[in-house]
């Protein structure tokens, strides 16, 4: 009886077990935040080994998945820019037709495709984008997918294999998404660092510097001690040619970053006290 249940046991572990093995083309998943926006990519990573991938492998003229196994997929928290075209935001699939000296790229509405649709739907292209190859010296051995030339305004789409290399910009709501912040917080109950963060995205967009000199005063009045506000207050003063108001604001941040041990901000300070004082 008991060799019987023990052969029984047995029977069922086999009978549940499955054979792990690696993946020809495993899944990569990318999460990146582009300005105030989350961008997220799950695709597939074939590999040459040895094939002839443009123009054999990967046809010219035809569409592409755009990766292995089941459609590569897009996801924006907000709505983006491409091109001239704006896509609301949520998920997209990836597609595209290679060419020799150019790439058609399509944002596709429907997601749920083992590969591609059975039936090509144009109504359902969310967007597409014409874009030059570049040619690569060095041969890249799996396909790549990766987000680059980063900036608060959006970035770019780039794809990777054999010599070729597409590049695909795209643009994000992040100064629509700063000012409505802006606007909402500094009408209600602004804290130091609310004035300070306002301040400081008025001066790098280039807006009314007189706006920011006033919310940069709030901050430092409110929270005095932080020697990086202090900096950005002389900062401001400087770009409205205040050099005077400017050196003294130098200076308390100055003293302040050596109290604080910060060895950048001394640097900095001292610099500009330099080229503000002659």
């Amino acid at each position: 009886m008991k060799k019987s249940i023990v052969l029984f046991l047995l029977s069922i572990r086999l009978t549940n077990a499955q054979i792990l093995a690696p993946q020809p083309s495993p899944i990569a998943k990318i999460e990146q935040t582009v300005g105030l926006t989350q961008v997220s990519i799950e695709y597939s990573r074939p590999s040459m080994r040895g094939r002839t991938v443009m123009g054999d492998l990967v046809p010219y003229g035809e569409i592409w998945r755009t990766g292995a196994n089941r459609n590569t997929t897009l996801s924006f928290s907000d709505a983006i820019t491409i091109g001239k075209q704006k896509i609301a935001a949520g998920t997209y699939a990836l597609y595209s037709r290679p060419g020799i000296s150019m790439w058609e790229v399509f944002f596709y509405n429907q997601t749920d495709n083992p590969g591609l649709p059975e039936k090509w739907d144009p109504k359902a292209i969310a967007a597409t984008i014409e874009v030059p190859i570049c040619e690569l010296d060095t041969p890249v051995e799996t396909f790549s997918i990766a987000l680059e030339t980063l900036h608060n305004e959006g970035a770019t789409l780039q794809l990777k294999w054999e010599t070729t290399q597409i590049d695909i910009p795209f643009k994000v709501p992040t100064d629509a998404k700063t000012m409505a912040s802006i606007e909402k917080t500094i009408s209600g109950s602004p804290k130091p660092r609310d004035y300070y963060a306002a301040a400081v995205y008025y001066r790098e967009t280039n807006r009314d510097l007189n706006t920011a000199k006033q919310w940069i005063a709030k901050a430092v009045e409110q929270d005095p001690g932080k020697y990086w506000m202090y900096r950005q207050q002389a900062l401001i003063l400087a770009d409205l040619n205040e050099l005077d108001a400017a050196v003294e604001a130098a200076k308390i941040s100055l003293e302040l970053a050596e109290k604080a041990g910060n060895k950048d901000y001394i640097r900095l300070n001292t610099k500009s006290i330099e080229e503000w004082s002659n």
